[in-house]
């Protein structure tokens, strides 16, 4: 029975799912969720996700929200097909996924969501993007791509030479980051543009880069 993910195209955690569903080549069925007709508000979905937030996944009777426990579920879930995004035969390796995949949700999210969220989603709710915002966030961003640097100096991908959730974690954040006018935060540090050039360039994420086009500008 293929899986439900419940959420919408241009949705960053609904995209970091897929692009997971689609490296382990699962077979799932993407049910739309109107939200500007609330239905994510709505009772029925709410039983799915108290929060009344995308994406939520189905397996039977199983039913997960948060992108991150996903994506978790779905790795060790399908760990023997597709490509090992959780290193599970390694010990020490799994540990350092886990330590990036803990940097990403801590030190790179709270610094780049801000931003796209200021320069995409404000102007859709009518409202003006708050530079003073966007620029705080910058600054912080700039230092956390800084340690990436000097990480990504010394290993192909954020947690070793092995592409991991801890790199797909970064995946549709970045894509929307990268459409901003402070693209060069990441193309001025080789190391981190090359790896950026390499996680994007992957067929999974590629499939679900083509939907990703709310608020284009």
């Amino acid at each position: 029975m293929a899986l439900k993910l419940h959420g919408l195209p241009m949705s960053t955690c609904t995209c970091t799912v897929m692009t997971c569903l689609n490296e382990k080549g699962a077979d799932f069925k993407l049910v739309p969720v109107d939200l500007f007709a609330t239905e994510n508000k709505q009772p029925s979905f709410l039983a799915k996700n108290p929060f009344g937030l995308i994406p939520v996944l189905e397996d039977e009777d199983l039913t997960l929200f948060e992108s991150r426990a996903i994506t978790a579920y779905v790795a060790e879930k399908f760990k023997e097909t597709g490509h090992d995004l959780i290193r599970h035969e390694n010990l020490k390796d799994a540990a350092m996924v886990m330590v990036w995949k803990e940097v990403e949700s801590q030190q790179y999210h709270p610094a780049i969501c801000p931003i796209v969220y200021q320069y995409f989603v404000a102007p859709l709710r009518g409202t003006t993007p708050d530079q003073t915002v966007i620029d705080a966030n910058l600054e912080k961003l700039g230092k956390v791509l800084d340690v990436y640097e000097a990480r990504l100096s010394n290993t192909k991908y954020l947690a070793g030479d092995f592409y991991t959730l801890a790199d797909l974690h970064h995946l549709s954040y970045t894509h929307y980051f990268m459409k901003t006018p402070w693209a060069s935060f990441i193309n001025d540090r080789p190391h981190v543009k090359a790896w950026w050039e390499d996680i994007s360039s992957r067929p999974a994420f590629q499939k679900v880069a083509v939907g990703m086009n709310f608020g284009e500008k």
